[in-house]
C-alpha cells in the first residue's frame, strides 16, 4: 500500500510533525509506503516565524501543490492535512471524490473558523463552509477531539474518527523526581511567538504579581529566545526537537492558559499532553480539550480567574506530595490515551481498512 501525505507544513512545524511525520515510521513498519508533500517549506517556515512575509514563496507554494495533484493516481489513500489549498474553495477535494481518490482528511485545529468567523465578509461569504466540503467529499475524517468531530458529523462526513494529537512515550520520560531539587520552583509554558501573544501575554498581569509575591518562583517559556516582557524571573528558551522534552522535565508546574473562543475550543491540548507525559501537572483553562487532560484534581488544575491561577500554582508549589500525585496520574493518563504507542495501531487500521 502507498499513501501519500499532502502534509501543510514539513516537520519543521509542530502540528505537520505530530499528526503526520511522527507516524511515518510506525505505518512503514506495518508495511505503508508513504510519501509526504507538504505544502509550505522549511524557507517559509523560517521566514514566519521570524514574523516575515514572502509572497514569493506562497505563491511557489500554490505551484508545486497544484503539479503535486497530477500524481496522486500512484498512490492507494492520499491522508489531507487540513485543507489542499489555503483560502481557495474545496475544488480540488471535489474532484479527487469525482475521480474516486480514496482521500483522508486530518484535523488538529478548528480551521474551518478561519473561514466562518473570518473579519473579511468576502471569506465568510465564500469560503465558510469550505472545510465542511472537505470533509464530506472524504472517505474519512480523522478529528484530534470531539469538538472537530461533531463539526465534521454535522457537514455530512460519511465517516469520521477520533485520533487525538499525542506524544511518543520514547521521547518524554518521567522526571527524576517532581519535587525540585533547588529553591526554585518552576512554573513552565511551551509554544510558538504567535501563541505566547494570543494567550500567555495576556496573563501578565497575574504572573508579574506571582513573581513579585514569590521571588522564587521562576517561569520558563519554552519556544521564544527574545525577552517579552513578562517580568524579571523568566527565562526564555529556545525551542528545538532534540531539547523540548528535556526542557519540560526542569517544569515543576505547565500551564496552558487559553481565551473560550470558538477557535480554542477545537484545540488538542498538545501542551497538557507534552506536560503530563513527563510526570507533571498542568494548570489549565477550562476550555476544551484543556479539561479532557487535565482532569481537576487528578492529574492537575483547571482555573478560570486571575485569583484561581495563583491559587492553584501555589498549592502546587506548597504541597510537593500533590504535586508528585497528580504528575503520577498525570503520565498515567498519557500512557493510556494519548501516546503514539495507542494511537499508532489505530492509524494502521484506518488506513488498511479504507474502502476500495
Amino acid at each position: 500500500m502507498k499513501v501519500l501525505y499532502l502534509t501543510k507544513y514539513t516537520r519543521m512545524a509542530g502540528s505537520s510533525r505530530m499528526r503526520s511525520f511522527q507516524y511515518f515510521p510506525y505505518l512503514e513498519k506495518a508495511g505503508i509506503q508513504v510519501e509526504a508533500k507538504p505544502f509550505f517549506d522549511d524557507a517559509y517556515l523560517k521566514d514566519f516565524y521570524a514574523g516575515k512575509k514572502n509572497i514569493f514563496s506562497v505563491i511557489r507554494s500554490y505551484v508545486r501543490r497544484f503539479f503535486v495533484l497530477f500524481t496522486v493516481f500512484r498512490y492507494d489513500i492520499v491522508v489531507i492535512e487540513k485543507e489542499i489549498f489555503p483560502y481557495l474553495p474545496a475544488f480540488a477535494e471535489r474532484i479527487l471524490q469525482i475521480l474516486g481518490v480514496k482521500y483522508i482528511a486530518d484535523y488538529d485545529d478548528a480551521i474551518f473558523h478561519n473561514y466562518d468567523q473570518s473579519r473579511n465578509s468576502l471569506i465568510r461569504n465564500f469560503l465558510g463552509n469550505k472545510i465542511g466540503k472537505v470533509m464530506k467529499y472524504s472517505r474519512l475524517t480523522v478529528a484530534g477531539n470531539q469538538y472537530l468531530a461533531d463539526y465534521a458529523v454535522k457537514s455530512g462526513a460519511g465517516k469520521v474518527e477520533i485520533i487525538p494529537t499525542v506524544i511518543d512515550l520514547n521521547r518524554y520520560s518521567v522526571k527524576r523526581d517532581s519535587i525540585s531539587e533547588n529553591e526554585n520552583f518552576v512554573v513552565g509554558w511551551i509554544g510558538t511567538k504567535t501563541t505566547f501573544e494570543k494567550h500567555l501575554d495576556p496573563c501578565k498581569n497575574w504572573i508579574q504579581k506571582l513573581e513579585k509575591t514569590n521571588p522564587e518562583i521562576i517561569f520558563h517559556i519554552v519556544g521564544i529566545p527574545q525577552d517579552m516582557g513578562l517580568g524579571k524571573n523568566v527565562r526564555w528558551i529556545p525551542w528545538s526537537e532534540e531539547t523540548e522534552a528535556a526542557e519540560i522535565q526542569k517544569m515543576d508546574v505547565g500551564i496552558m492558559p487559553l481565551e473560550d473562543s470558538l477557535w480554542e475550543r477545537g484545540k488538542c491540548a498538545y501542551k497538557l499532553i507534552q506536560y503530563a507525559a513527563c510526570g507533571i501537572p498542568g494548570v489549565a483553562s477550562d476550555v476544551g480539550m484543556n479539561k479532557e487532560v487535565t482532569i481537576d484534581g487528578h492529574t492537575g488544575f483547571l482555573a478560570e480567574s486571575e485569583k484561581e491561577w495563583k491559587s492553584r500554582i501555589l498549592e502546587l508549589k506548597n504541597n510537593p506530595e500533590l504535586r508528585k500525585e497528580l504528575g503520577h496520574n498525570a503520565r498515567k493518563w498519557v500512557e493510556e490515551k494519548y501516546c503514539i504507542q495507542v494511537t499508532a495501531p489505530k492509524w494502521v487500521e484506518v488506513l488498511k481498512q479504507m474502502p476500495y
